[in-house]
């Protein structure tokens, strides 16, 4: 894994705080939530893409640039710096 990234794995909707959070491979939280205007990057194909989680007015999550949203989210991969 590079050094700059600090946590890697999928993402995963977590029920007690309301977020989207980063799960690792054992389904334990390396993030447990993550904020509005956040950036990561999300696996797409074989390809890393920059972008960034944000919250529509109903409450709807969404990645800006990959226009991924809702339950399509659970279980991307993703990585952040």
């Amino acid at each position: 894994m590079d050094s700059n990234i600090k946590k890697e794995g999928r993402l995963g909707y977590n029920y007690h705080n309301d977020r989207y959070g980063i799960l690792n491979r054992m389904d334990l939280w390396e993030d447990d939530g993550l904020h509005c205007g956040q950036g990561l990057e999300v696996l797409v194909g074989d390809k890393w893409i920059a972008d960034r989680l944000e919250m529509k007015f109903d409450k709807t999550w969404y990645l800006v640039e990959t226009k991924i949203t809702g339950d399509d989210l659970e279980g991307l991969k993703v990585r952040i710096k």
